[in-house]
């Protein structure tokens, strides 16, 4: 549902469609959740606009059997600054605490400092005195922030917990029933890997909610899986998310308070004139106000990390390496299956990529390496750090049960920013060349950049792409280049030319 058309009511009084940009959820809805909220709410003195009805209503939307509608997919908001998105869902939270007893609500940002302003947000809409009554009979209201604990509990057992995502926070813990990512903007696989497991263990017989809330990601931004959400949901592929995007039109004028309060539907009422000036003061660069203060996305785009016509001229089928033989083994984190790749020197001294096998597990690699390694004179062999093929004798590294010396990258760190700037400046400037093969080229078309150690490295665009074999080329291509490598165990004194 996209938005339907401008009103001359109240900001207050417009539906979610007179105001949303997209909306976005399950057909299967049957019942909701928010006339329980909206009255727990009314009790304690707080009302809700027309739109934040709307969103209210299908976030906790139920299915037939009970279940709320997006308790698979999430609920998904993309909302500029200064709308009053954390009023909302703190609301609808607190609310849910009182209704449902040992509710276990985790709300997690990503840097401490925002963790910390939403905390004491919160602690003021908790101790209005029609909300105070629910708190636990505790020091400082059922308030605990000493040691690092930030959290509010309530009487019934409930309880909500703050922390931040770069401190850590959300590892370990079992049996949540609800949890919030705010800056979902900037949200990592890895820790949706540490948090989203909890959820799977919510004693709720309705299920367990996740909220995804945050304003359109910059292009350095870790955002992969706040923008893959969005595409999902305006693809239409997304059956059981809700996503409601608030958001001015694309072209907007930064200055046109018009565009303002299509962005905003709290202001002018909520949000002063003087606090979107203040943000336009502040947020100088055009395109920086536009994501944060008018929740406006940049352009979607299919294009490649190394362009179609860029990566087409550096194919060559019959491309050979005969010098600095490099094999590398990529295994990503779900270990589902592991890929061998290699990189050389050929006779025109420019470098030489191809993939050398790509299988399911990773059982199958290290023998696979040490028959290549016994038929080859190499000069390394480079495996990622994390792909639990490696293991240290006398200060060494070894694939595990062999006497393969190898040289480990770090994943996460210098060694993989380095490889993949290199790996795309050659391709870019023609001293580096590929064998056209398919896997790799599937691979590159569903690759995207995380930044990584002031650069920036391979991603996947969702949890499905397999970008192995590119990664596994581009770890080839680093220790083909690099003289500060290990050298394998030579078993024979064979030629250095490449055997298939």
């Amino acid at each position: 549902m996209s938005r339907t058309g401008s009103s001359t009511r109240k900001p207050s009084e417009l539906k979610l469609s007179e105001v949303a940009r997209h909306v976005v959820f399950p057909k299967n809805i049957a019942s909701t959740v928010w006339p329980r909220v909206v009255a727990q709410c009314a009790a304690m003195g707080v009302s809700f606009d027309a739109w934040q009805h709307g969103i209210g209503t299908v976030a906790l939307g139920k299915l037939k059997n009970g279940k709320y509608a997006a308790t698979v997919g999430g609920v998904v908001l993309s909302i500029p600054r200064q709308v009053g998105k954390t009023f909302l869902v703190g609301m609808m939270i607190i609310a849910l605490c009182i209704l449902f007893p040992n509710l276990t609500v985790l709300w997690t940002a990503h840097r401490t400092r925002t963790s910390t302003m939403t905390f004491k947000t919160m602690q003021g809409m908790v101790r209005k005195k029609k909300i105070r009554v629910h708190l636990a009979a505790i020091r400082n209201d059922g308030i605990r922030s000493t040691n690092g604990e930030q959290e509010i509990r309530f009487k019934n057992g409930s309880v909500i917990m703050f922390g931040a995502r770069e401190a850590g926070f959300g590892r370990g813990f079992d049996s949540v029933d609800v949890e919030v990512f705010d800056e979902a903007q900037i949200l990592t696989e890895k820790a949706l890997e540490d948090m989203v497991p909890a959820a799977n263990a919510s004693k709720q017989a309705s299920g367990a909610l996740l909220f995804f809330m945050g304003t359109p990601p910059r292009p350095t931004d870790p955002g992969e899986e706040f923008t893959n959400r969005r595409a999902k949901a305006l693809d239409g592929t997304a059956k059981n998310m809700v996503y409601v995007e608030l958001s001015a039109e694309a072209d907007a004028d930064p200055d046109d308070q018009e565009q303002w309060a299509k962005a905003n539907p709290s202001f002018p009422h909520r949000t002063p004139v003087e606090s979107m000036q203040r943000m336009r003061a502040n947020l100088t660069d055009d395109d920086s106000f536009k994501r944060e203060a008018l929740g406006i996305w940049d352009a979607l785009t299919s294009k490649q990390v190394i362009d179609e016509v860029s990566w087409s001229n550096a194919a060559d089928a019959s491309s050979m390496a005969i010098d600095r033989l490099t094999i590398s083994v990529e295994v990503p984190p779900g270990r589902g299956y592991a890929a061998v790749a290699l990189a050389g020197v050929r006779a025109d001294g420019r470098w030489h990529v191809e993939l050398y096998e790509e299988r399911k597990g990773v059982d199958w690699a290290i023998p696979y390496v040490v028959e290549r390694a016994s038929r080859n004179r190499l000069h390394s062999v480079v495996v990622d750090e994390l792909s639990g093929l490696v293991e240290e004798r006398r200060g060494r590294h070894y694939l595990i049960g062999t006497d393969v010396l190898v040289t480990l990258a770090a994943r996460e760190g210098k060694d993989m920013a380095i490889a993949c700037s290199k790996f795309y400046d050659g391709i870019l400037d023609g001293s580096v060349f590929h064998t056209d093969q398919p896997q790799v080229n599937v691979a590159l078309s569903v690759a995207t950049k995380r930044p990584l150690a002031g650069s920036w490295a391979w991603n996947r665009k969702d949890a499905m792409s397999n970008i192995s074999p590119i990664v596994a080329e581009t770890l080839a291509l680093w220790g083909a280049q690099n003289d500060n490598v290990k050298r394998p165990t030579r078993r024979t004194t064979s030629r250095t030319a490449v055997m298939l």
